[in-house]
């Protein structure tokens, strides 16, 4: 009683103090809210949230703690930087460097008709080889990008969508010629074709054989690869789009729900390919907001693997994933801002407990980093690892009146998204009737409106501007890297078993066009007789049709 009774007089006081002190120094503005328009009140106290959501505990059902006991006190985050230009032999010095200088993990960015399905000869690849990631065209390319690279103990990403299965196959292939049995190797490849056609453009078929061939990958690696993740569900490019907080978490679970229900159509069980999902989001510059994201998304997920879908595995519940600090935040002008956006970005990314993280480089707004760049970036996640004590605790910001509060918010937010999708009748039909594209155009135009009447100020952009040349020392992808890419092709073709190759590309077609038949086998023995990412793309084109958006 005596306790209440000091709070209410403590609150009494504090009411007076701002009574008077709001005269002389009035607020900022009159209204304060994160950047998904959920307002911000002035103060947080105990009685802001429901009190028993802090006895969770991390590790135990519904994670929102963290999906491990002791998170970073075991093993820090993986550190898997974002890697990838012109030709394999390039990319394989940068990957090199990078595990030199102390990252964890590699990540592989492709060149845009690689992630569209054309070889690098191809007339719809003219000009674009090489420069917004490696040009693979063939095994050969493969086994040159991971020349002195043990893949039984480096874990990949793949960031590749419409030809995951092919890149995957190649994958798996490098490995058995390194002496990697396939059950060893560890890595993620995207394949997340729904937020392709939401937000970033890179498919290549209708929707409903796109969503064959990712069950097809599943029902093939939880026999065959026990240890890789099979889709990493995608909320990154979501909100590179424009999207809201809100809406990347919201729009991406309920994309992880139509996979869930693709698998299960096609008489998976649930326990045997969930545990190898994995999802990827963004890291904006909303601190707080990001945290409560990535702690109500994991919360979230939990619930719907175990109450909706009623899976058995507790590995099935825990939302594991990547995060990325967010591209589109970052600015031409004053490139070195970047790096302290970065920072903070990543800090968010921690405190919110992801399980690998690719910090941006300070000149991404400009071309693809620089050696320097990606140096400073990976050293970014090395000094919040070993300098700043967050990883020494886990989730050190639980108990935050604020943060606690904020996650509920964020929750019931990301909620409103997916009943809403779900009477619709799923991700799937949500993208064919355009309706999240709507959603992020919307949002996108509203940011934009508050950037240009300075209502939302971008330190650099709009406010603290200087004169200034931006001619920092940029990366230049060598336009001969493209000459040589498609010589090494023409001479790849010309030194293959041709028969072989038109054999193999038959089977995939007779296997696209049974329902029944899983295609991942087919496209394996594709690849191993060097069969393009062109060939295969074009054989399964002429079976499924090309989707025109």
């Amino acid at each position: 009683m005596k306790k209440n009774k000091d709070s209410e007089e403590k609150l009494n006081i504090y009411e007076e103090i701002l009574r008077k002190n709001s005269k002389r120094f009035p607020e900022r503005k009159e209204h304060f809210e994160t950047s998904s328009n959920i307002p911000v009140k002035r103060l947080y106290t105990q009685d802001s949230f429901k009190e028993e959501k802090t006895k969770e505990y991390p590790g135990v059902f519904p994670y929102t703690r963290g999906i491990q006991p002791t998170m970073y006190r075991s093993r820090f985050w993986t550190m898997r930087q974002y890697a990838g230009f012109g030709s394999a032999l390039e990319t394989n010095k940068r990957f090199r460097y990078l595990l030199e200088q102390g990252q964890t993990g590699l990540s592989v960015a492709f060149d845009l008709p690689t992630q569209i399905g054309y070889d690098s000869d191809d007339p719809m690849a003219e000009g674009e080889v090489g420069k917004v990631g490696v040009a693979i065209d063939t095994l050969h390319d493969m086994e040159v990008l991971f020349d002195k690279i043990p893949l039984n103990e480096v874990s990949t990403s793949m960031t590749i969508n419409a030809p995951a299965a092919i890149l995957l196959c190649m994958y798996i292939a490098v490995g058995e010629k390194q002496g990697v049995p396939m059950e060893k190797l560890t890595g993620t490849i995207q394949n997340d074709i729904l937020k392709e056609y939401i937000a970033r453009g890179t498919y290549i078929y209708p929707p409903k054989p796109s969503m064959r061939i990712i069950t097809d990958i599943f029902a093939y690696c939880q026999k065959s690869l026990p240890k890789f993740n099979t889709i990493s569900i995608s909320g990154y490019h979501i909100r590179e789009a424009g999207s809201s907080a809100v809406q990347e978490a919201g729009f991406t679970i309920a994309n992880g729900m139509a996979y869930v229900d693709a698998a299960l159509e096609k008489g998976l069980d649930i326990d045997s390919f969930a545990p190898r999902l994995a999802f990827f989001f963004n890291a904006h510059n909303d601190f707080f907001e990001e945290i409560a994201k990535f702690r109500a998304s994991r919360r979230i997920w939990a619930q719907i693997m175990k109450d909706t879908y009623e899976a058995k595995n507790e590995r099935s519940w825990k939302m594991r994933f990547h995060t990325q600090t967010g591209g589109s935040t970052l600015t031409a002008q004053q490139p070195d801002n970047n790096i302290v956006r970065v920072t903070l970005q990543a800090l968010a990314a921690v405190m919110g407990g992801t399980q690998s993280l690719h910090t941006n480089s300070r000149d991404e707004a400009l071309s693809l980093p620089t050696e320097e760049s990606a140096r400073i970036a990976l050293r970014t996640q090395q000094i919040l690892a070993h300098e700043s004590g967050v990883a020494d605790t886990v989730d050190p910001l639980a108990g935050s009146y604020f943060v606690e509060e904020l996650t509920d918010q964020m929750e019931e937010h990301i909620y409103e998204y997916l009943y809403h999708i779900q009477e619709m009748g799923g991700a799937v039909q949500a993208v064919q009737e355009g309706y999240m594209q709507r959603e992020i155009h919307q949002e996108a135009y509203e940011t934009q409106k508050k950037i240009e009447s300075n209502e939302e100020i971008i330190v650099g952009l709009n406010a603290f501007e200087v004169e200034e040349e931006i001619n920092p020392n940029l990366l230049k992808v060598d336009p001969v890297l493209e000459e040589e890419q498609v010589s090494m092709l023409k001479s790849i073709r010309k030194d293959r078993q041709e028969k072989d190759v038109e054999h193999a590309l038959e089977q995939i077609k007779h296997a696209a066009q049974s329902e029944e038949e899983n295609l991942i086998p087919h496209i394996l023995h594709a690849v191993k007789v060097y069969a393009t990412v062109g060939e295969i793309s074009n054989t399964l084109r002429d079976v499924f049709g090309q989707y025109e958006g």
